[in-house]
């Protein structure tokens, strides 16, 4: 069994207007009240060069998106890897390193979802879209999005 890289990546899809883009997991994935709502993730492949690599095929595996704007954010996030989730990783892994990008589209647009992965998508204003999903790197990362498109310092 080939395990899974503990490096991954956090895409979130987003417009101009700050609506953000969810996709619902087909595993559960969560036991929190949110459910199972969240943006692009994804790990590192071996035939990956970089971790842009990496986003840009997870953005196409998951959404089938290629037209908009990918930006590394430079944040990353070290975080236990779920109990769920432990065995696709080796034995000795417990933690993994996630790297932040965002994906600037021109509108929001229907995604074409794998169905072993995601089973529904939906769009929302970045606050809504920071409640509802579970991972809490997430939701840190969506929180950002006032700065990083309408260049906000102070609480938007």
């Amino acid at each position: 069994m080939a395990y899974k890289i503990p490096e991954s990546v956090l895409v979130v899809v987003h417009t101009r207007q700050l609506e953000v883009l969810l996709l619902q997991r087909a595993d559960g994935g969560s036991s929190d009240s949110r459910g199972a709502w969240q943006s692009v993730t994804g790990s590192r492949e071996p035939d990956d060069p970089d971790l842009e690599a990496t986003a840009r095929r997870e953005l196409l595996e998951e959404t089938g998106l290629t037209v908009g704007t990918l930006t590394d954010w430079g944040h990353v996030n070290r975080y236990e890897i779920w109990p769920q989730w432990r065995a696709k990783y080796a034995p000795d892994v417990t933690h993994n390193t996630e790297h932040v990008f965002g994906f600037l589209v021109d509108a929001a647009t229907v995604a074409t979802l794998d169905p072993a992965e995601h089973v529904a998508q939906l769009w929302l204003p970045w606050r809504k879209a920071m409640e509802r999903t579970f991972s809490p790197t997430n939701r840190k990362a969506i929180s950002q999005l006032p700065r990083r498109v309408l260049g906000h310092t102070g609480p938007a």
